[in-house]
C-alpha cells in the first residue's frame, strides 16, 4: 500500500512538471545536420523579432526546452529557408514539423492552443480562397493589362477585386466573432478580441462582451490585459480641449 501511495506521488510530481514547462519536438526531415533552428518573438516594441533561442538539427531532428509563463505567439527561422514557422510557444508537449518546400504547409500540434490556431487557419484559408482564386486567375491578364496601359481592363478587374474583397472581408469578420464566441479558453480568442478593438469602427459593447466570456486565465495574459485597458480607455470620457485651465475663471 505504501509502495502504491509512492508511486501515486511520484506520478502526480512528474504530471505537474510537465506542466510548468514546454517541450518542442521538431522533425526537420530533409534539413542537413548542423543547420540552425532560430525560436524568434516580437521585441519590446512590437515592429521587430528577437532571437531567444537556437537549436542545431541532427538526423532530421531537433529539441527544444523550456518554461513559459503565459501563451505567446513566436516564429521559427531554419537557416537557409525562407519564411518562417508561427506557433504558440506555451507550456506543454509541442511537435513542429517542418515542411522544408513549402514552409507555410509546416504543421503544429501537441497542445491545446496550437491545434485551436492550426485549425483556425484552414477555415480561415477556406473563407478566403474565392479571394486567392481571383488573384491566382487574374494575375496574368493584370500583368498584361498594366504594360498595355489598358485602362478599362485594370479597373474591371480592381473593380472585381475589391467586391470579392469586401466580401471575404465581411465573411472573415463574421468567423473571427463566432470563434471568439464558441472558444473562451483559446488564446486566439483574445488576440481576435484585440484586434476588433484596434478597428475604430469596432462594436465596443461587442467587444466587452466577448471579453466577459473568456476564461480568467486569459484575462490574465498580456492580450488579456491590453482588452482591459482599451475597453477602459474607451469608457472613459475624453478630455474637451477647450476645458479651462486650473485655476481659470469657469
Amino acid at each position: 500500500m505504501k509502495k502504491f501511495i509512492l508511486l501515486l506521488s511520484a506520478s502526480v510530481v512528474l504530471l505537474s512538471c510537465s506542466k510548468d514547462k514546454y517541450t518542442i519536438s521538431g522533425i526537420a526531415e530533409g534539413i542537413e545536420n548542423g543547420k540552425t533552428i532560430i525560436v524568434e518573438t516580437q521585441d519590446a516594441s512590437g515592429m521587430g523579432l528577437i532571437a531567444v533561442d537556437t537549436v542545431k538539427v541532427e538526423n532530421g531532428k531537433f529539441e527544444i526546452k523550456g518554461k513559459a509563463l503565459e501563451p505567446v505567439f513566436h516564429t521559427l527561422q531554419v537557416e537557409g529557408i525562407q519564411g518562417k514557422v508561427p506557433f504558440i510557444l506555451e507550456n506543454g508537449d509541442i511537435e513542429i514539423v517542418i515542411n522544408k518546400d513549402s514552409i507555410q504547409k509546416s504543421k503544429i500540434s501537441g497542445t491545446y492552443n496550437n491545434d485551436e490556431y492550426m485549425k483556425f487557419n484552414e477555415e480561415i484559408t477556406k473563407v478566403q480562397k474565392k479571394l486567392m482564386d481571383f488573384q491566382t486567375q487574374n494575375m496574368q491578364a493584370m500583368n498584361t493589362a498594366q504594360q498595355a496601359k489598358d485602362t478599362a481592363v485594370i479597373n474591371k478587374l480592381m473593380k472585381g477585386y475589391a467586391a470579392i474583397q469586401e466580401e471575404v472581408g465581411t465573411a472573415s469578420k463574421a468567423k473571427y466573432i463566432t470563434y471568439a464566441e464558441t472558444h473562451p479558453k483559446s488564446f486566439i480568442s483574445a488576440l481576435i478580441i484585440q484586434g476588433m478593438l484596434n478597428d475604430p469602427s469596432a462594436d465596443a459593447k461587442k467587444s466587452e462582451a466577448l471579453y466577459n466570456g473568456l476564461e480568467e486565465s486569459l484575462k490574465n495574459t498580456k492580450p488579456g490585459k491590453a482588452i482591459k485597458a482599451k475597453l477602459g480607455e474607451m469608457k472613459t470620457p475624453a478630455v474637451s480641449a477647450t476645458a479651462p485651465a486650473a485655476g481659470e475663471a469657469k
